[in-house]
């Protein structure tokens, strides 16, 4: 993707180079409070890391998830590698990747739901749009069971993760020649994170609430890029423009069969942009910028936060 990069470099020439800065600014306060997302959500499964140790780790796991189509999860084994680093329970840190990223899909689908009241009212809501968004609730309902089962009964959850492996191996045996999923894993995950489930269930409500929460200032900080890089090429917009068009560009991007919706969400989100009577091409210029603020500037963050923990490895966090 050399040339869409050097493409984003000479589209920021274009712009205002101060509101560019500034966005470039906001979006490293983003990555703060993601960080901050995650120590919460580890929290809660009785995990403690510093922000400061935690920091690289959310970088490198963000540089993993945007090479890989995975909603979010693969960047788990770049927390569960250091977790066994540390000492600490990877299940544990597993889990609370998992309730990470079901805070971030529950804060995500409250902002989807008034962007699509603004699309449907400018005439710009599609089917497509609305069955990405049913991939997106049934992909967050099903974290959801899973973690609920998993506070009411261990053995339950283990049952569940047991039998689903089963049907896994049934489907791709025919393909693979052998079991995808290993039946001990999910046995063994099941029983350990009994222990994780238990530090769940005596966390305060208000522990509960700060992932999400904090999820939800997240995409308050997206908006405000999109908004500061109109500003930066000097395009008229309202703020129904901004919340719609990045509700599109952020469903896209975690439902897209590509890896953070390369090739999709250019287009998807340069379309939605036009429909709500943005001119091409500006739409096309605000969403080229818009995405090497977001995807292009944390993949090349990622790629050194990935070398420097392979090479200088992290003092161990206390388990709480």
């Amino acid at each position: 993707r050399f040339a869409e990069f050097q493409q984003i470099i000479n589209t920021f020439r274009l712009g205002a180079w101060y509101w560019i800065a500034f966005a470039a600014a906001v979006h490293a306060v983003y990555l703060v409070n993601v960080t901050a997302g995650y120590r919460a959500a580890f929290r809660i499964v009785g995990v403690g890391y510093k922000l400061l140790n935690l920091f690289p780790l959310v970088i490198a796991a963000n540089f993993v998830n945007v090479v890989t189509a995975s909603g979010g999860l693969a960047g788990m084994a770049i927390f569960a590698d250091d977790a066994r680093r540390r000492g600490l329970s990877a299940t544990r840190v597993t889990l609370g990747g998992v309730l990470f990223v079901l805070s971030d899909y529950a804060a995500f689908l409250c902002v989807l739901a008034i962007g699509f009241v603004i699309l449907f009212r400018r005439n710009g809501l599609g089917m497509g749009e609305v069955v990405a968004a049913g991939i997106l609730v049934l992909a967050a309902a099903g974290l959801g069971l899973l973690l609920i089962l998993g506070l009411r009964s261990a053995q339950e959850l283990e049952r569940v993760l047991v039998w689903t492996a089963r049907a896994v191996n049934w489907v791709a045996r025919p393909v693979s020649h052998r079991d995808y999923l290993s039946e001990d894993t999910a046995h063994n995950f099941a029983t350990d994170a009994a222990e994780a489930f238990a530090a769940m269930r005596r966390q305060p409500r208000n522990h509960w609430l700060l992932p999400f929460a904090l999820a939800l200032s997240a995409k308050a900080l997206l908006i405000s890029i999109l908004f500061l890089v109109f500003l930066a090429f000097r395009q008229e917009f309202s703020v129904g423009t901004l919340i719609a068009g990045f509700s599109l560009a952020y469903l896209f991007l975690i439902v897209s069969p590509t890896p953070s919706g390369i090739g999709i969400v250019e287009g998807v989100m340069t379309l939605a942009l036009r429909s709500l009577h943005v001119p091409l091409g500006p739409a096309a210029v605000i969403t080229l910028a818009y995405r090497g603020l977001t995807f292009w500037l944390p993949f090349l963050y990622g790629f050194v936060a990935l070398r420097f923990l392979g090479r200088h490895p992290l003092s161990p966090a206390p388990s709480v």
